[in-house]
């Protein structure tokens, strides 16, 4: 099972062996990962499972979508390059030891 590290508010780093196939977001509620919020349950129409996605693992990710740029316009911490929903990030193998930081608010 790939690992998913979140970089929590405080800097601590809380690691969740994640399920192929399931969203980061997902693996972030299992977890029981403080910050991800995911009002919307994961139907990419909140914008409240935002994480800033570390730069080593950009390229093994597909771009957002028109509706996750949308959404991502709207976050309530600042929009960064590195701004993505986890709702939409899909894991697979090649996504073991991604890091992802919640930003300091959702909503």
């Amino acid at each position: 099972m790939p690992t998913i590290n979140y970089i929590l508010k405080d800097g601590t780093i809380r690691s969740v062996e994640a399920q192929v196939g399931s969203s980061v977001m997902e693996n972030a509620i299992r977890g029981n990962v403080r910050g991800i919020d995911a009002e919307c349950g994961g139907s990419c129409s909140c914008a409240t499972c935002h994480v800033y996605v570390e730069e080593a693992f950009f390229d093994r990710l597909p771009p957002p979508d028109d509706m996750e740029n949308e959404l991502l316009d709207g976050v309530a911490s600042e929009r960064l390059p590195s701004s993505r929903l986890s709702c939409q990030l899909s894991v697979t193998a090649a996504l073991d030891g991604l890091t992802v930081r919640v930003p300091e608010t959702q909503s």
